[in-house]
């Protein structure tokens, strides 16, 4: 069985090599414009599904199973995008200063003969209150620029929480493997059975 993830993500490749499953990598091809009116979480489960989908659809050897995620990250009513400069990441973090965020991650899996298993995992982060010095020196070690919320919490981004509440805290990452792992079982993929022992 061919696992693809559908995603050029550093983050969700190196959250799916902990699995101990072969896959490759594929850029899926998705246009992720926001649908007007469209809730959060509806948004996090549709592009999932439409990246796995699209993996699957260019599939050309068989059977095959296509991994798709996205992850939609929230401070009220504001969406958070990746901030892409140092001024855009201090200003999430400085308006997220004291608040909860919610992040909605989902995870699609779909097969070449047109199968789909799917979840949508909730997580909320309560940031405690940042000075801006502490948020300033936080952008220049971990350099978030890439992350919605604009921070890492696999790495120092920890220490500017209160806590994280969430039943698969791994889809802060991007990927929640728990859910993922039993949307594996439903399509075949018996874990721990099917992985094999990583050549790190």
């Amino acid at each position: 069985m061919e696992i693809v993830l559908a995603s050029t993500s550093p983050y969700r490749r190196n959250l799916m090599r902990r699995l101990g499953l072969p896959f490759q990598c594929v850029a899926p091809e998705v246009d992720e414009h926001v649908e007007s009116g469209e809730e959060p979480e509806l948004r996090a489960i549709r592009l999932a599904r439409l990246k796995a989908q699209s993996a699957a659809s260019t599939r050309l050897s068989s059977p095959s199973l296509c991994i798709g995620s996205d992850q939609v990250a929230c401070l009220g009513d504001r969406l958070l995008r990746k901030p892409g400069t140092d001024e855009r990441a201090a200003e999430q973090l400085a308006a997220a200063s004291g608040n909860l965020l919610k992040f909605w991650t989902g995870v699609c899996v779909a097969s070449d003969s047109g199968a789909l298993w799917s979840r949508l995992v909730a997580c909320e982060v309560q940031i405690r209150e940042l000075s801006s010095a502490e948020i300033e020196h936080y952008i220049a070690i971990d350099r978030p620029l890439d992350c919605a919320g604009s921070f890492k919490w696999e790495a120092l981004g920890i220490s500017l929480f209160e806590f994280v509440r969430s039943p698969d805290p791994t889809a802060l990452e991007g990927l929640p493997l728990i859910a993922l792992c039993d949307l594996l079982r439903q399509a075949g993929v018996s874990l721990p059975s099917a992985a094999q022992a990583r050549q790190d």
